[in-house]
């Protein structure tokens, strides 16, 4: 049996490394600071995973369906996944918004 881990949720370690850091800046002032760039590019590369995974998932129902496959483990296994992972990139959908709502509420 063949266990491996979430692809769409793999795409989030860029979030977490480190940017290289400025000339000048003391590194103890706390953690570096993040390009929009990069978390943009890791948000595209999320969808693009999370589309991947619900494709796969199709695909191995219509297998299944059509008498090609005969193990329901594949497909439940390839739902659960594009299930969690479009749970995750909705989640991220819905903190963004709010984020946006919450500057663009803000008076200057």
């Amino acid at each position: 049996m063949d266990i491996t881990p979430v692809s769409g949720l793999e795409s989030l370690n860029s979030l977490y490394k480190t940017v290289p850091q400025k000339p000048g800046i003391d590194p103890e002032q706390g953690p570096p600071k993040k390009d929009f760039g990069t978390v943009f590019d890791a948000a595209v590369n999320l969808v693009d995973e999370t589309n991947t995974l619900q494709n796969k998932a199709s695909a191995e129902s219509i297998k299944f369906s059509l008498g090609l496959s005969d193990n329901a483990h594949d497909v439940m296994i390839a739902s659960q996944k594009a299930s969690i992972a479009l749970q995750y990139t909705n989640a991220i959908r819905t903190t963004f918004m709010q984020s946006y709502q919450t500057i663009m509420n803000m008076q200057i």
